[in-house]
């Protein structure tokens, strides 16, 4: 019996280094030449590391969050015979997922060692030991987890001992000085989750951008009355094959048309090297909520693409970006961004850019309101507010105001998207 050191793998592209996601072995386990046994997350993708031998783990290094150099040992294995040579088993094993689905970050717990017995008691002041499915189930229903018997191993609290808890009362207590009245246990729970992968991507981004970027924001009150007209006959008459219109579509649409007069506005700007390239192509990132965190599809070219070319686009590459089935390719390359919270609500958004990019625009809720026509007369009006931001290093505030009101007259006036 000989001992294998497997090292972070060199998965190509000039990366030096990778952040843990996700083990799918532990110590102890058996593993097989090629099994999938790690995720890592660099700066381009999620990449699955493989074995490299037949054999058993002794030894992991690094818990997901942990950010490893490539060349570093991360897995001891031990193995019948020789020790296999390191060229036998090089890093080109390690293949990026085709596509890799995002891994959702899974809150530290202790793992079991052996089956206990069916309801195991735990000492005061121990942390009950359950998910973090669970553990936001009880917090919701104000259970004190504590108080619930746990069935799974070690006395861990599965789903069903909550339901079971719920179902036999166990959710009210007593009200001090009264017999007859009850309140809801008072809320003890605590969850710590370790931000990685994605959500850590994410949060690096942002705070780089909001950080570095000295934005202007800018909002205009769009009058979409018209424009909602056309969207509800053309959704009524269309074809079985076409996609049903949202908004979205209409604007990007809006933008291919104004975004030649400010190109500044759809480009990318590299401040230390202090180089501004503009693009002819839109290429329009939509951004996603998806279980994972926020992602960009992005629409290619849409200056080539009709109405429906439009939205059949963005509802497939909004479906396989929180179904984590997006392609590097559909989830980068975008010139500029649009972000949507419209269908939850809210007024005005300040959107952080995503840079490279020098132009964010989003979309707030549409609401019915009062307003004068040209007679003096109030009449009922469908009325949206657009916030955008922009990189002032490039983007001037007048060049910024009119590609906005440029936007604003083609959204007022739809039959212009098609002239």
């Amino acid at each position: 019996m000989s001992e294998y050191r497997y090292k972070m793998p060199d998965v190509g592209e000039g990366i030096v280094e990778a952040e843990i996601v996700e083990w799918h072995v532990k110590e102890g386990d058996t593993v097989t030449e090629d099994q999938h046994v790690l995720d890592v997350m660099t700066d381009k993708a999620t990449v699955e590391i493989p074995c490299a031998v037949n054999g058993t783990v002794t030894k992991l290094v690094g818990a997901p969050g942990d950010v490893i150099a490539v060349g570093t040992e991360i897995m001891f294995i031990a193995v019948d015979g020789a020790v296999p040579a390191e060229d036998e088993v090089a890093a080109e094993d390690a293949k990026p997922a085709e596509p890799a689905k995002p891994t959702t970050p899974k809150a530290t717990e202790p793992v079991a060692a052996a089956e206990a017995p069916a309801i195991a008691s735990r000492t005061g002041g121990e942390r009950p030991l359950t998910s973090p499915a669970v553990r936001k189930r009880a917090l919701d229903a104000g259970i004190d987890l504590a108080n619930v018997p746990g069935s799974g191993p070690a006395g861990r609290i599965t789903h069903d001992d909550l339901d079971d808890f719920i179902k036999s009362g166990g959710r009210l207590v007593a009200r001090s000085g009264s017999g007859s009245s009850s309140v809801r246990a008072p809320r003890t729970g605590v969850t710590e989750e370790k931000v990685i992968g994605l959500r850590r991507r994410i949060s690096d981004n942002m705070s780089h951008a909001q950080r570095t970027i000295p934005d202007i924001a800018y909002v205009e009150e769009i009058d979409v009355t018209a424009l909602e007209e056309l969207r509800a006959h053309l959704n009524a008459t269309k074809s079985d094959d076409q996609t049903k219109l949202t908004f979205i579509p209409f604007l990007v649409l809006a933008l291919t048309k104004a975004l030649p007069k400010t190109p500044q506005a759809n480009a990318h700007f590299d401040g230390e090297a202090m180089l501004l390239t503009k693009y002819d192509a839109v290429h329009c990132g939509v951004a996603a909520a998806t279980p994972s965190g926020l992602m960009v599809p992005v629409i290619k070219h849409a200056e080539s693409l009709d109405i429906w070319q439009i939205a059949a686009e963005l509802k497939r590459l909004a479906a396989a970006a929180k179904d984590g089935k997006a392609s590097k390719d559909e989830l980068t390359g975008s010139t500029i961004t649009i972000t949507s919270l419209g269908a939850i609500g809210g007024l005005v958004t300040t959107p952080i850019l995503n840079a490279p990019e020098t132009a964010i625009i989003g979309v707030n809720k549409m609401q019915t309101l009062p307003r004068y026509n040209a007679e003096g007369l109030v009449v009922p009006r469908k009325l949206m507010n657009l916030s955008s931001c922009f990189d002032h290093r490039i983007v001037d505030g007048y060049e910024a105001a009119m590609l906005i009101q440029a936007v604003k007259g083609y959204l007022e006036n739809p039959s212009t998207l098609f002239m």
